[in-house]
């Protein structure tokens, strides 16, 4: 157990302990499956698991089917699959809230009995309007009083599909002057006729969250309900839900700050608005913080649970910078992913004194960040691809790689100079006819100039062409959401966040390349195969910015 990941709830754990806590610790992790999950799920799923695996506890895996309007099977698949992808299991079990929706009924009628649970006819504006505001206390439901006999015979009818959907609700009778708004009899129970994934239609009312979750957590022994800060205010309702049913031994509460990273959204809402708009391809886009998204970008689990290591846990606002992610998974790639030679944007460079037909192969190191570094055969000939900015026919100051009359390193091979720039009718440069240094392959020149640049290359005769897409980031906008008035997260969409190259050249050794498999492209980033026909997404590129940050 890595001990960079204690913090403030196992602080509390320890305490309790300490002075006789004797249950087994049990944590939960509650999705709704309406939508796929983003890091800042990874987050409260690495909190939950981890702090039961800390203790010898367990940890659920609980969907909370609770409002069959908006979930979906594919969501329950996909969760389950990326919790195991993210490398944690419900040690505890797989549960669905709808599954206790008899005992939530059960429970709603004996807070009924008990005088603590009343059938409302205010419609949902009407209770708005007496709800009350932060200011001004609410006032009591003209329903409020109905007899304990009134509320069950109608608590039924509701359940027997009598009344239309909105026209009742079953409400907590609390305390309509708190100054807590939850605690304002918050609806329980409503009316909602909805095919349910699990349930099918044997429901047409349906327990409100903040109802059913403490049952929920009740029912399967959790003993650490961790949740994100904003149910902070929902806790005194939980605690109510629980004392007044009940249950003993009792869940507990506790909620951390949410995860709120640089130019990125995590809400469902937003995120489903980037897909319906058009602005990326899918929830699995690279480019989206959906763990789907992540995982094809070529972000690995580790590096996201070393990620929020580092994030740690508080319960305090915060909004991390994203080149903390990109920094956890280059530092990881700069040990794991083997190098390749990639040419994005290619232009032809011909060797005019190599033989037409010649061929050899020179050694180039796979990693040579490792202490006994591995080499691979790279095919060479004539005619070889070379990146077009690594040329330039009228270089600015420093400029240290191709140009006319100037000398370069073929990276692991010669040297050449290039003698002549062909253009094509337009003017556009289309090729580059060059010399090589034959006595310089893999060493320096006899004579002992100093060759300042060295540019990669391909060989043409086997290069594989492929598609490589650069990513920027989504938004153009560090804190999204800090916008002048009347502007919407859309207005800092970035219009430029994927920059596609059609026509890359590869390694001839990347033609078999796995889906996810990962390369260092040399001298521009860190790429993986994607799912699409030859393609390659960038993962993250080579300058760590953030490092260079912390260092100051």
């Amino acid at each position: 157990m890595d001990e960079r990941n204690a913090n403030f709830i196992h602080d509390i754990i320890d305490e309790q302990l300490e002075n006789g806590f004797s249950r087994k610790i049990h944590t939960r992790f509650p999705p709704e499956p309406n939508a796929y999950l983003h890091i800042g799920s990874a987050k409260a799923i690495w909190i939950n698991a981890q702090t039961a695996q800390k203790y010898g506890g367990l940890f659920n895996l609980r969907y909370d089917d609770t409002n069959p309007v908006k979930e979906d099977e594919e969501y329950v698949h996909a969760i389950l699959e990326d919790i195991r992808w993210l490398g944690f299991e419900p040690t505890g079990g797989v549960f669905y809230g709808s599954d206790y929706f008899d005992k939530c009924y059960e429970y709603a009628v004996k807070l009924i009995k008990d005088g603590k649970a009343y059938v409302c006819d205010l419609s949902a504006e009407e209770m708005r309007e007496y709800r009350g505001t932060l200011t001004e206390p609410g006032k009591n439901s003209p329903w409020r009083d109905r007899s304990v006999e009134e509320n069950l015979d109608l608590f039924e009818r509701m359940k027997n599909g009598e009344f239309p959907d909105g026209s009742h609700t079953l409400r907590a009778k609390i305390d309509m002057s708190s100054p807590n708004m939850n605690m304002r009899d918050p609806a329980i129970y409503r009316i909602l006729r909805a095919h349910h994934h699990r349930q099918g239609d044997k429901w047409c009312i349906y327990p409100l969250y903040d109802f059913a979750h403490p049952i929920q957590d009740a029912l399967e022994g959790i003993t650490h309900s961790c949740c994100s800060i904003e149910f902070e205010n929902h806790r005194p309702l939980y605690d109510w839900v629980v004392e007044n049913i009940g249950f003993d031994p009792a869940p507990h509460q506790y909620e951390f700050a949410r995860l709120n990273v640089t130019y990125t959204v995590m809400s469902k809402r937003y995120l489903r608005a980037l897909v319906e708009n058009g602005d990326v391809e899918g929830y699995d886009d690279p480019r989206m913080p959906t763990l789907r998204g992540l995982r094809r970008r070529g972000y690995t689990p580790s590096a996201i649970k070393e990620f929020l290591t580092r994030c740690g846990v508080s319960k305090a606002y915060s909004i991390v910078d994203i080149g903390l992610l990109e920094h956890c998974i280059r530092d990881e790639l700069n040990q794991t992913a083997p190098r390749r030679m990639a040419v994005k944007d290619p232009i032809k460079l011909v060797i005019t004194n190599y033989p037409e037909d010649g061929t050899e192969t020179f050694d180039v190191a796979n990693d040579p960040q490792n202490e006994n570094p591995t080499t691979r055969k790279v095919s060479f000939s004539r005619e070889l691809w070379v990146e077009k900015n690594d040329f330039a026919e009228v270089p600015p100051p420093k400029f240290f790689r191709l140009k006319p009359g100037g000398e370069v390193r073929l990276m692991g091979a010669y040297i050449v100079r290039c003698d002549e720039v062909v253009k094509n009718d337009a003017g556009d440069v289309v090729e580059l006819r060059c010399t090589a240094d034959l006595e310089t392959g893999c060493g320096n020149p006899v004579d002992g100039r100093k060759i300042k640049g060295t540019i990669h290359w391909v060989d043409a005769s086997t290069a594989k062409t492929a598609t490589i897409r650069d990513y920027d980031y989504l938004f153009t906008q560090a804190n999204v959401f800090d916008l002048p008035e009347g502007a919407t997260f859309r207005d800092v969409v970035n219009p430029n966040s994927v920059t596609v190259y059609p026509n890359a050249k590869l390694e001839a050794c990347l033609e078999n390349t796995a889906e996810l498999e990962r390369f260092q492209f040399v001298r521009n980033g860190y790429y993986c195969k994607d799912k699409l026909p030859d393609t390659y997404n960038c993962i993250v590129g080579l300058r760590d910015t953030w490092a260079k940050q912390q260092a100051k």
